[in-house]
């Protein structure tokens, strides 16, 4: 069964959402504790550009894919560096403005706005950039993925498979884990869950 489908209404999922807030929270504190606060310093930069340009070029691409760390050294990027900015934030403004919609549920804003970055190279397989331009664009709203997220989900008993359409079940899932976290997720953004996961794939998380 994909624990990703229909949390707010599947008992087995309300049931892995209490076994995983025991590995979250500790996550979370280690995550604050063992990474610089000046870390994310790049990505709030970019996020107050968004702000007021309401789309990313391809300057807070670089610095997004420096941010997650990812490898320059592909033909996508050359690709991508060889269109005109102004289709590039063409692209990305109407993804931010679909992450941005309120009026759906978050993870139908994140579904519709990781489909209109497909239409960017380097965007067209794969979570962890798309979600970190998502995130710019929204930080109260969206969240990274990458694969240690994957990594602690698998562990923690989640299903997230990599079919199309991952990043929206993903932030299904995410407001799933808040929806079920009880006292402990009061105060929780999707932004500090996928920190905690990101912390608990890299350090083995052990779901009780």
């Amino acid at each position: 069964m994909d624990k990703t489908m229909d949390p707010a209404a599947d008992g087995e999922f309300a049931a892995l959402c209490g076994r995983a807030w025991d590995v979250l929270v500790p996550a979370r504190a280690g995550y604050l504790a063992g990474v610089s606060p000046h870390y994310d310093e790049v990505l709030d930069e970019v996020a107050q550009r968004v702000r007021s340009s309401g789309s990313l070029g391809k300057t807070d691409i670089a610095a997004l894919t420096v941010w997650k760390r990812l490898s320059a050294r592909t033909p996508w990027a050359a690709v991508l560096m060889s269109r005109p900015d102004a289709e590039v934030r063409a692209v990305t403004g109407r993804a931010v403005a679909a992450v941005r919609d309120t009026a759906v549920p978050r993870g139908e804003a994140a579904r519709a706005g990781r489909a209109v970055l497909m239409g960017l190279p380097g965007f067209r397989t794969g979570d962890a950039l798309a979600s970190a331009v998502l995130t710019a664009a929204a930080p109260a709203r969206m969240a990274v993925y990458d694969s240690r997220v994957q990594v602690a989900l698998d562990a923690l008993g989640f299903t997230l498979t990599p079919a199309p359409g991952r990043y929206g079940r993903y932030l299904r899932l995410l407001d799933g884990l808040l929806l079920h976290g009880g006292a402990p997720a009061e105060g929780w953004t999707a932004r500090d869950l996928d920190t905690a996961l990101y912390w608990a794939g890299g350090n083995g998380p052990q779901p009780s």
